[in-house]
């Protein structure tokens, strides 16, 4: 099947393009608009600099070395000797998908046609994307100013033929995976090491990844929330158009609306219940998964700003015949959105185990621990252990990084963000809140088995069936660790249809 094409150029693009150009293995091109903007700005530069004026990064040192003059015949070597001494990250790599969001988002910022750089640069960076090459990009050192400079200059090395990277699931020498893709090692010229190590595209790779995840969550909770509706045989009452429309924050109405869509046709209501009112968990999921709603949007409109700004510096503006240094690296937006996208993420979670909590209590005809012959067999006593946990270890990841900063660069740089260590947590509270649903769907499932509904909503009925067929109802104790394994695998292929 042949894969189709994406065109990045001077147009807004939207988180989810990039998203689903990493996902569908798209091939980038570069449009017409942006190849004219970027060989413009080049040619703007190159006269700059044949006039002798100082710029910084072009032909002065970086940071606190900014008043060091460069001889014009060292301005290459300027630029290589910046990528080979930033790349000093540690910790583990990134993700796969997002060191290609990296790469991607950045051949969108120097495509912009503001960073001076040849247009040969990006088009060796369209070509190792396109190869499906995976640049090895450690997790920490990043300080959110200054640019992401450590991940990104990993992320550049291949360029020189240095470091390694991964290729058709191994790992190689950069400089044997340019020969095989017909490259040879790129000489810098000047502005192109500053401008590829100079933005934040490492801190907004994770954002756009942790943003497009994040709404995917979102319809997961809603799901598992109507699964343990069910189970609890709890009211509708409070899912009632009426209820959202005088307090109408459009999270809370739309996802009062998706879970009364997910049990359209349920007999919930002419069961016989003893409960006037249910437990919060279940009471006021509008208002609490409704609020993580309208923050994941607010944190998406941030984001996308970013993936269509310029973060170089300093910047150029050809039209204007001006170079100007300015603070676009500074991530402070990132930053304050993934700490406040942390803390809907969490609370996600931190509903969702309480439900999981209430639901082997014992309550309202179900047995406890979910299981036959409590005692005996202790069912999912564990689990819920399991789920706290989870959600506590989120709890204090989602300590905020923004409020932090450390002077560096000699007193230069002396306030920094912390986007990057923002990000990072974010993405692993993502990831923790994505197995505590699995969680709560695998007990919803066992106490939905257990209750054997003849009125159950059709469309959740249809799911147990199908969810039935590869985890089994547990009637006696067993490794559930693999059942909740078999659970998530099944939820990442549901999620890539929402």
């Amino acid at each position: 099947m042949e894969i189709s094409e994406f065109a990045i150029g001077l147009d807004r693009q939207k988180p989810i393009d990039f998203y689903n150009c990493i996902e569908g293995k798209q091939k980038v091109q570069i449009a017409a608009d942006a190849i004219k903007a970027v060989e413009y700005c080049r040619s703007f530069l190159e006269r700059e600099e044949a006039r002798g004026n100082i710029h910084y990064g072009i032909n002065t040192g970086f940071g606190h070395l900014c008043d060091v003059s460069i001889d014009s015949n060292m301005l290459g070597q300027l630029q290589e000797n910046l990528l080979l001494s930033h790349a000093c990250g540690s910790g583990n790599y990134v993700p796969d998908e997002v060191a290609r969001t990296i790469l991607l988002l950045k051949i969108k910022n120097l495509s912009l046609g503001h960073s001076g750089i040849r247009l040969e640069l990006i088009d060796y960076l369209v070509q190792i994307f396109n190869s499906g090459a995976v640049p090895l990009i450690h997790e920490q050192g990043s300080l959110g100013a200054s640019g992401d400079l450590a991940p990104l200059a990993h992320m550049s090395l291949c360029l020189l033929g240095e470091g390694d990277i991964k290729y058709k699931d191994g790992i190689i020498s950069a400089s044997g995976f340019l020969k095989e893709i017909g490259l040879k090692p790129l000489r810098m010229v000047s502005k192109e090491g500053l401008a590829l190590i100079n933005g934040t595209q490492f801190s907004t790779a994770y954002g756009l990844q942790a943003v497009v995840k994040g709404k995917k969550l979102l319809k997961l909770a809603n799901l598992c929330s109507a699964l343990s509706l069910e189970a609890f045989n709890c009211r509708l009452s409070p899912f009632d158009a009426r209820v959202h429309y005088i307090r109408p924050h459009p999270g809370q109405k739309s996802v009062a609306a998706e879970i009364l869509d997910w049990l359209k046709g349920s007999g919930i209501e002419k069961r016989p219940q003893n409960s006037v009112q249910d437990p919060y968990s279940f009471r006021c999921i509008p208002q609490v998964q409704g609020a993580v709603s309208d923050l994941i949007d607010r944190v998406h409109e941030v984001i996308e700003t970013e993936i269509n700004s310029v973060s170089d510096n300093p910047l150029i503006f050809p039209d204007d015949q001006l170079i100007v240094s300015g603070g676009n690296f500074h991530a402070q937006p990132i930053a304050f959105s993934m700490d406040h996208l942390a803390l809907g993420l969490c609370e996600l979670g931190s509903i969702a185990e309480r439900r999981i909590y209430q639901l082997i209590n014992g309550h309202r005809g179900l047995p406890v621990c979910l299981i036959k012959d409590a005692g005996i067999n202790s069912g999912l006593m564990i689990l819920q252990y399991s789920a706290a946990s989870t959600v506590s270890l989120n709890k204090q990841l989602a300590t905020p990084s923004s409020v932090d900063s450390i002077i560096s660069s000699m007193g230069q740089e002396d306030h920094v963000s912390m986007a990057a260590n923002a990000a990072v947590k974010t993405y692993t509270i993502l990831n923790n809140t994505f197995s505590v649903l699995a969680m709560e769907y695998y007990t919803a499932m066992q106490a939905l088995s257990l209750r054997d509904y003849k009125d159950l909503a059709p469309s959740l009925q249809s799911l147990l069936q199908e969810y039935r067929e590869l985890v089994p109802v547990l009637e006696s104790d067993r490794n559930i660790s693999k059942d909740v394994e078999l659970t998530k695998n099944y939820l990442e292929g549901m999620l890539k249809r929402f």
